[in-house]
C-alpha cells in the first residue's frame, strides 16, 4: 500500500467521523470508532490465522453469499468446533465466535439488523474474557453502546451504530487491510481526534515530529552516538505512555525484530486501552509487550517496587512525554521513595521533576533517556534547582534541546527535550536551540523532516553550530548556578556589524556637499525662467 493510499484511507475514515459523530464530543465518539477499526483487526487477523489452519478444508463459499467461511465450517462440524477452539488459542492466543467477527457485524449493519447493538455488546464481553488473551483484559471497558449520546432509546443507537459501522465498512474495503495499514489508519485517527480535543489531547497523543525526535535519540548508541543506531534495545519504557505512539515510533526506527520487549504505564482507563489496541493493531504480539494501567507518580505498579538489585527492573532505553506541570501530593512516604531519596521531591505545584527522576531510577548504566518537558525545569529555583544541580554534578544530564512553541495540540508553550545518562563520557553538557527552525503551520507549528534530522544529527555528533547549537563545559554552568536556561549559553541574535562613526559623518558631509551643488543648479535654471528661487 503506497503512501497515497494510506493518506487517502486516513482521510476517508476521518470522514466518516466527522459526518457520523454528529453533536458528539470528539473524544467520546473517537473510542466507538477506534474500536470498530480494532475489531476489524482482530477478526481479519483470526480468520487469516483459521484459513491457514483448516488449509484445503476451509470453505469456498459462492458468490453473494455473505457469511463467514468460519461460521459456514462451524456448521457443518459442529462437533470438532470446541476442540478446534482449543487449538486456536494454542497458535493465536485467541478466539473469536462467528457472530462475533467483523464480517458478521458488517452485514448486520448493512442490513439495519436491529440485533446488532446487543451482538456487539456480547462479542466485546466475549473478547475481553473468554477469547482467551490476558492482554484483552477490559479492552472494551469504557466504550458504553447504550449510552444516551449514541441515542434516546435503543432503536436510534442501533440506527446510529448501523449507519456508523456501515460507513467504516465500505471505507475500508476498497483499500488492502493488513496490520500495518489498519495501524496507520488508526494512528492517524488518534492524531485527528487529537487535532480537535484542545488540551485533553496531550493525554493522549504525542505529536510524531516529536516522537521523532526522542526516538531517533534513544535509538541510537548511548555511549558512542556518533558509531550509529543500536543493533537492538532489549526494552523501551514510557511511564506515560498515552496512545502509546512514542514506544511504537521506537520500535519502528529499530525494526520489528529490534526490541526485546515493550513496556508502558498510562493513569487514564480508556488511554491505556487505546494504548493496548494500538500496538496490536501496529503487529505486536501480546508477548512483546506489557501496558500496565495505573498511577506512575506513586509506583504502584508492584512489579517496579522490586527491591532486590538482582531483580528490579531496568531499561535500555526511556522516553516519555509526561503531563506539564501537574501538580501532585508528595508524602513524608513518598520522600523515602528509592526514586527520590537521594534526590528530594519536586515541590507540590510542578511533578515534572517527579517524572523524570522515576524514569531515570529505571534506566540502566549504560542506557539513554529522553524526556519532553516544560522550560521552567531548566532554570526554576527551590526544590527543582536542588534536583537540577545534583543531576548536573553527577554528570547525568547530557543535553538540552529547545524546540519551537506551539507544536502541541494541547498547548502553545515551547518545550524543551532533556537527554540524561547514568556513564556519559562527554565532561560538559549539549545545548541544541531549535526553538527558530520550523515551518508556521495553520494551527500548530510544524517541523520537517529536514528540522528533525538536523536535531538528530547535531546531538549524534555533538556539532557546534553557531545560534545553533554549543558544548557548554560544567565550569560554565556553574558559574551561572546551574541555571540551564538555553539563551544563556546560545544567543539566536544576529551580532550587528559596527559602526564607522567617521565614515558616517565623511557620507554626510559628502550628501550635504551634493544637495547644495544641486540647489544652485537647480536655482540658476529657475532664475533664468524668471520663477522664485528655491
Amino acid at each position: 500500500m503506497t503512501e497515497q493510499d494510506k493518506r487517502q484511507l486516513g482521510t476517508i475514515l476521518w470522514a466518516i467521523a466527522d459526518q457520523l459523530r454528529g453533536a458528539m464530543n470528539a473524544d467520546d465518539f473517537r473510542d466507538y470508532m477506534l474500536s470498530f477499526l480494532f475489531l476489524r483487526y482482530l477478526s481479519d487477523n483470526y480468520e487469516a490465522a483459521v484459513q491457514r489452519e483448516l488449509g484445503q478444508d476451509y470453505p469456498t463459499l459462492q458468490p453473494g453469499d455473505r457469511r463467514s467461511p468460519l461460521a459456514v465450517w462451524c456448521g457443518q462440524n459442529p462437533d470438532d468446533t470446541i476442540e478446534f477452539e482449543k487449538q486456536m488459542r494454542r497458535k493465536t492466543h485467541y478466539v473469536i465466535k462467528p457472530e462475533y467477527l467483523w464480517s458478521n457485524i458488517a452485514e448486520m449493519a448493512r442490513t439495519q439488523n436491529g440485533e446488532l447493538l446487543r451482538t456487539l455488546e456480547k462479542g466485546f464481553k466475549y473478547i475481553e474474557n473468554e477469547s482467551f488473551a490476558s492482554t484483552f483484559a477490559g479492552l472494551f471497558s469504557e466504550i458504553n453502546l447504550n449510552s444516551e449520546k449514541l441515542g434516546n432509546s435503543y432503536e436510534t443507537r442501533n440506527a446510529k451504530l448501523c449507519n456508523v459501522i456501515r460507513a467504516l465498512a465500505e471505507g475500508l474495503a476498497q483499500f488492502s487491510t493488513d496490520s500495518d495499514t489498519l495501524g496507520d489508519a488508526y494512528e492517524y485517527l488518534i492524531g485527528q481526534f487529537a487535532a480537535g480535543s484542545g488540551k485533553k489531547a496531550g493525554e493522549f497523543y504525542t505529536p510524531q515530529q516529536i516522537s521523532g525526535i526522542l526516538s531517533g535519540i534513544v535509538t541510537l548508541d548511548s555511549q558512542e552516538p556518533a558509531a550509529g543506531r543500536r543493533k537492538s534495545l532489549e526494552s523501551v519504557f514510557d511511564f506515560a505512555c498515552g496512545s502509546g505512539s512514542l514506544l511504537l515510533n521506537v520500535r519502528h526506527r529499530m525494526g520489528t525484530n529490534g526490541i526485546g520487549k515493550i513496556y508502558g504505564q498510562e493513569k487514564n482507563i480508556t488511554t491505556y486501552n487505546l494504548a493496548r489496541m494500538n500496538m496490536l493493531l501496529h503487529g505486536v504480539k501480546d508477548s512483546e509487550f506489557h501496558i500496565y494501567h495505573g498511577d506512575t507518580l506513586t509506583n504502584d505498579w508492584d512489579w517496579l517496587r522490586e527491591m532486590n538489585p538482582a531483580r528490579m527492573p531496568k531499561f535500555d532505553a526511556v522516553v516519555a512525554n509526561p503531563p506539564f506541570s501537574y501538580r501532585w501530593e508528595p508524602t513524608e512516604a513518598i520522600g523515602e521513595d528509592m526514586r527520590f531519596k537521594n534526590y528530594g521531591l519536586a515541590p507540590k505545584s510542578a511533578a515534572d521533576f517527579a517524572f523524570l527522576l522515576h524514569g531515570f531510577h529505571y534506566l540502566k548504566p549504560e542506557g539513554v533517556m529522553a524526556i519532553i518537558l516544560p522550560h521552567g525545569v531548566l532554570f526554576r529555583g527551590g526544590a527543582e534547582e536542588r534536583i537540577r544541580t545534583k543531576l548536573l554534578k553527577d554528570g547525568n544530564i547530557d543535553t538540552v534541546i529547545g524546540l519551537p512553541a506551539n507544536l502541541f495540540f494541547s498547548t502553545g508553550i515551547p518545550v524543551c527535550i532533556l537527554v540524561l545518562k547514568k556513564c556519559k563520557k562527554p565532561d560538559d553538557v549539549l545545548f541544541i536551540n531549535a526553538a527558530e527552525h520550523f515551518e508556521k503551520g495553520k494551527r500548530q507549528n510544524v517541523l520537517t523532516p529536514d528540522h528533525i534530522d538536523k536535531i538528530i544529527d547535531t546531538y549524534q555528533h555533538r556539532k557546534e553550530e553557531d545560534r545553533y547549537a554549543r558544548r557548554v563545559s560544567m565550569e560554565e554552568i556553574e558559574e551561572n548556578g546551574y541555571n540551564l536556561n538555553i539563551t544563556r549559553y546560545i544567543s539566536t541574535q544576529q551580532t550587528e556589524e559596527p559602526i564607522d562613526l567617521q565614515a558616517v559623518n565623511a557620507d554626510l558631509v559628502a550628501l550635504t556637499r551634493n544637495i547644495e551643488e544641486a540647489r544652485e543648479k537647480h536655482n540658476a535654471f529657475l532664475k533664468e525662467l524668471g520663477l522664485p528661487l528655491l
